[in-house]
């Protein structure tokens, strides 16, 4: 599971962590875009709590998927039904500084961060409890070359799967 804030890179990662795990790849937001419309549209037309239900739903779904490499969206997690999903689970969070999301935000795609990046560093200061609660580890984006961090979160994800098995 790969959470963070808007721009952390999760759907990025995620692809990369599925070629890398030979693992299907589940981006929550994506699932969400093909069933019901675009995030943005969804927002304007039936509201936030609209779509953090569908939201809900399609991290269920993908969570029944054995071995799947699942990208949820930056909110996902504070849905409590998603959190108690979660939990217990091998949760990598992905952070990013304000100035390198700054670059990657695009605020069309984006409707909770539409008012720049002052939106995003509010919205990220309030789910990062929630973030760091759930995560068993973390890697920080904002710098490093994507490839490399899939590979590290690939080793982590290896040691905690033979680490399971040898228990």
């Amino acid at each position: 599971m790969l959470i963070g804030p808007p721009a952390a890179g999760k759907s990025r990662i995620g692809k990369r962590l599925g070629r890398i795990l030979d693992a299907p790849v589940i981006d929550t937001d994506k699932q969400i875009a093909a069933a019901h419309g675009s995030i943005p549209e969804i927002f304007a037309e039936r509201g936030e709590a609209a779509f953090r239900a569908l939201e809900a739903e399609a991290v269920a779904d993908a969570l029944r998927q054995p071995g799947a490499v699942v990208s949820l969206g930056g909110g996902a997690v504070m849905t409590p039904s998603v959190a108690a999903a979660l939990d217990r689970l091998p949760v990598v969070l992905l952070t990013i500084t304000p100035e390198a999301a700054a670059e990657r935000l695009d605020p069309d795609t984006r409707p909770l961060v539409r008012d720049g990046i002052a939106a995003w560093v509010e919205l990220v200061t309030r789910r990062m409890p929630t973030y760091t609660a759930l995560a068993a580890a973390t890697w920080d984006t904002s710098s490093r070359p994507i490839d490399h961090i899939a590979e590290e979160i690939a080793e982590w994800a290896r040691e905690r799967a033979a680490a399971a098995g040898g228990s």
